[in-house]
């Protein structure tokens, strides 16, 4: 069956390998809104200037697209150390000063859980250390924010019901990552169906299955067909923002292939001119 698609249809600034204006020119003309990846943080050139901003946003009015941003995961709210986490929540607010012009749909965060913890969750002193790092860290970061639902919360790799209590009761939306849930075998479903009023975002891209490993953000045409089944589900009245979460132009164009098996008004194959 072929839906009508109501999402608004994005995907990565980094398809060509050049800076975000070059991808966004090939880019914007094609989608509804691009993600920012704003991964890095340091040093500081890393970041765009204010005039490649207003270029950025001269470009979405242009081509009448949006924006939202995946904000730097080279910092973490959720460390044990005050500094850092004091640090991290400069660094976001700078980033997010930075891009307020382009007036972003939502500005998507990883909350990272230490390696140790993972290894062992079922370890609750540390387990409820960490949160209690995480709280104070979105806390201290909210005092800055007007609105606190700007910032969506992705799901990563640990279960994402460890954080959901916190997320309501800061009002924080929240980024379903399809293929991180595909990936460490979580719920798909029951994971949107309890979270869909607060998701703003949806990353969307294919998981591949090895003998020996496992492998993501890669074409969506490599989801085996009841992950696929499953997508489809979820998008066909999903109204949010649906990003092609790929980084090269033969997986976005394969992703886009593959999508408008399901739903009309896919954007067409993107060359590389």
């Amino acid at each position: 069956m072929i839906f009508d698609k109501l999402f608004k249809l994005g995907t990565t600034s980094f398809i060509f390998p050049d800076h975000i204006i070059p991808n966004v020119k090939k880019l914007g003309p094609f989608f509804d809104e691009i993600e920012l990846l704003i991964f890095e943080s340091q040093p500081a050139f890393v970041l765009p200037s204010k005039d490649d901003v207003k270029e950025l946003l001269y470009l979405s009015q242009k081509n009448n697209f949006t924006y939202n941003i995946h904000l730097p995961i080279d910092v973490s709210l959720t460390c044990e150390s005050l500094e850092k986490r004091q640090r991290a929540r400069d660094t976001l607010l700078k980033v997010m000063d930075l891009f307020d012009p382009l007036t972003p749909t939502t500005h998507t965060l990883h909350l990272e859980m230490p390696r140790d913890i993972k290894k062992n969750m079922k370890n609750q002193e540390k387990l409820e250390k960490w949160l209690k790092a995480t709280r104070q860290g979105l806390e201290d970061l909210l005092k800055y924010i007007v609105d606190p639902n700007i910032i969506s919360i992705e799901t990563l790799d640990y279960p994402f019901s460890f954080i959901e209590t916190l997320l309501e009761e800061l009002n924080l939306s929240v980024c379903i990552d399809v293929g991180h849930q595909i990936k460490y075998n979580y719920d798909l479903i029951q994971t949107f169906e309890k979270h869909k009023s607060r998701t703003t975002i949806i990353h969307l891209h294919g998981v591949e299955f090895f003998n020996d490993a496992i492998k993501d953000h890669t074409s969506l045409d490599k989801l085996p067909e009841k992950y696929f089944r499953q997508v489809q589900m979820i998008l066909k009245n999903f109204t949010g923002v649906v990003s092609l979460e790929v980084f090269n132009l033969e997986n976005l164009n394969r992703s886009l292939s593959f999508l408008s098996k399901g739903f009309n008004n896919i954007a067409p194959e993107i060359n590389n001119k």
